[in-house]
């Protein structure tokens, strides 16, 4: 009776690790080439802010962190460094500074969510027309799937 235990045991073990690593896998595999360096160096041209995403932040950790410098100008913003991998991030501009999931679902109604995420090393992502991102001091990445804050940057005071 013990051996078909420790067998069921030890597949669904197998079976829940393969499922978290796949989870972790998947938008790596799946992820599109990231911005051209020329496409970064001619956002960060043109942005009229500067930030920088950073390890420390109070709920990043070693799953959920960015690093690197973000521009933000009127039609895109774009991040030289690398981001955590994850599913389904987007990106977002707040109007205060965050680093925690809690600061970010308070925050969350007054918040513009831009676009998706899709590279981890590199990104650029389009701004919406009609959009000032003057109004506005943050830079948030958010896993929407897990609900889980990844980092964020402030690019004016």
């Amino acid at each position: 009776m013990k051996k078909p235990l420790a067998l069921l045991l030890s597949h669904t073990l197998v079976l829940c690790i393969g499922f978290a690593l796949g989870i972790y896998a998947l938008p790596l595999l799946i992820a599109p080439a990231p911005p051209s360096a020329a496409a970064l160096q001619a956002q960060a041209a043109q942005a009229r802010y500067q930030g920088q995403f950073r390890r420390e932040l109070q709920d990043s950790d070693a799953l959920h962190w960015g690093e690197g410098r973000v521009s933000v100008g009127t039609r895109s913003i774009a991040l030289e460094g690398e981001i955590a991998p994850g599913p389904d991030y987007k990106l977002y501009l707040s109007p205060e500074f965050l680093e925690t999931e809690a600061d970010f679902k308070r925050l969350k109604p007054r918040m513009l969510r831009v676009g998706d995420v899709k590279t981890f090393k590199n990104f650029l992502v389009e701004v919406p027309e009609g959009v000032d991102v003057a109004r506005y001091n943050t830079v948030v990445i958010w896993c929407e799937t897990f609900s889980e804050f990844i980092t964020a940057a402030r690019y004016q005071p």
